[in-house]
This record gives structure tokens, C-alpha cells and sequence, in this order.
């Protein structure tokens, strides 16, 4: 039992997450090259990114794992994106480090999503059983090819209008 579900529950209940992560992130990649930066998209895949590290956190283990290095990793990587996003409303250098740490948190995840198809998908699992068989080779390489090239026109292409900081002012009576 996890958090009161099944394993197997838990891991669907992950699994959505994630893959809510990534479609929200995809759609925000997709923003960013057109130089947006819609709110509410924006924080559905941060959170359901964030989620995605936490909530893989929570698996039984033995040990430090793969996974929990790259949930470390994303998590750092998403603590800079929500800073630069939020803090500090993308002024000056903090847009490029929004970008990076953004993107490359969704890469993490989109890595992990090839890595769980090889393993899960029969199709797949069949051309690459190990995992270092060329297909799976090919697969990341050119996942992490799409988001080099994602990432440095996301870099050049996303100048959203500085977003305004939220002001209370007092009247006086």
C-alpha cells in the first residue's frame, strides 16, 4: 500500500500524472516558440511535474535509485523554473533560465516515458530488451535531439511581455 492504494493503483495514479505532465508541457513548448506564456497551462505542467518527481518518490525502494536521481534532478531543475516563472516574472536572465530548467525538466520526463515504453510496451520491449540495443539508442538520441533544438529556439523565440507583479494598494479613507 501506498498513501492508502494498491501498488498497481498508485502507479496508474502516477502515471496519469506524468503523462498529464508532458502533454501540458508539450503544449507550453509550443507557446514558448510562439513567444506566450499562458498561465494556466504553464501551471498545470509545473504542477503535474512536480507531482510526477514527488509521487515517484514514494515507490518502495531498496537503496538509491536511478529514478530517484533524476527526480532530485527534476525537482532542482523545477524549483529554478517556478522561481524564474512567479518570483521573478521572466525579467532579464531569469526568461533563459525559465526555458532551460523548464524544458529540460519535461526532457527528464520524456526520457523516462521512452524508457518505461521499451520496458512496458511489447512492441517496443521486443527491438530493445536490455535497453542498449540501437533502438533504444536511436529513441533517446533523437529525444534528446528534438529538445536541443526545441530548447535553443524556445531561448531565442520566447520574449512574452513582462508579466505584471501583483500590487495592493491602500486608499486612504
Amino acid at each position: 500500500m501506498i498513501i492508502g492504494m494498491s501498488v498497481g493503483a498508485f502507479t496508474a495514479l502516477h502515471v496519469a500524472i506524468s503523462i498529464v505532465g508532458i502533454i501540458s508541457g508539450v503544449v507550453v513548448l509550443v507557446a514558448m516558440l510562439k513567444s506566450k506564456a499562458p498561465a494556466g497551462w504553464t501551471a498545470l505542467f509545473l504542477a503535474t511535474t512536480v507531482l510526477t518527481s514527488v509521487t515517484g518518490f514514494l515507490f518502495p525502494a531498496t537503496g538509491f535509485t536511478p529514478a530517484q536521481a533524476f527526480g532530485i534532478f527534476s525537482l532542482v531543475l523545477l524549483a529554478g523554473a517556478l522561481f524564474a516563472f512567479y518570483a521573478q516574472h521572466l525579467a532579464g536572465t531569469w526568461r533563459w533560465v525559465y526555458v532551460v530548467a523548464a524544458l529540460a525538466a519535461l526532457y527528464l520526463n520524456c526520457f523516462v516515458l521512452v524508457v518505461q515504453s521499451f520496458e512496458k510496451v511489447p512492441f517496443l520491449h521486443a527491438f530493445a530488451p536490455s535497453q542498449s540495443e540501437l533502438p533504444f539508442q536511436i529513441a533517446q538520441l533523437a529525444l534528446l535531439a528534438i529538445f536541443v533544438v526545441a530548447g535553443f529556439l524556445a531561448v531565442r523565440k520566447f520574449h512574452p511581455e513582462r508579466r505584471p507583479s501583483v500590487a495592493v494598494t491602500v486608499s486612504p479613507p
